[in-house]
């Protein structure tokens, strides 16, 4: 896989998780470790496209 089509999985992986957590966080019944988790999960992958795009 090159780096641009990596590039392209996270940040779609990275949009989905974005919309996950809207969704969660607007829903009385979601658990806020969940949130937690996915928020952490988001914030992984953001890093790793500063660092594939920035050296």
């Amino acid at each position: 896989m090159s780096v641009d089509s990596h590039l392209v999985e996270l940040r779609k992986k990275h949009e989905a998780l974005s919309e996950q957590v809207e969704k969660m966080q607007q829903s009385l019944s979601t658990d806020d470790l969940d949130i937690v988790a996915m928020k952490k999960e988001k914030l992984r992958i953001k890093e790793e496209i500063e660092r594939l795009t920035h050296g």
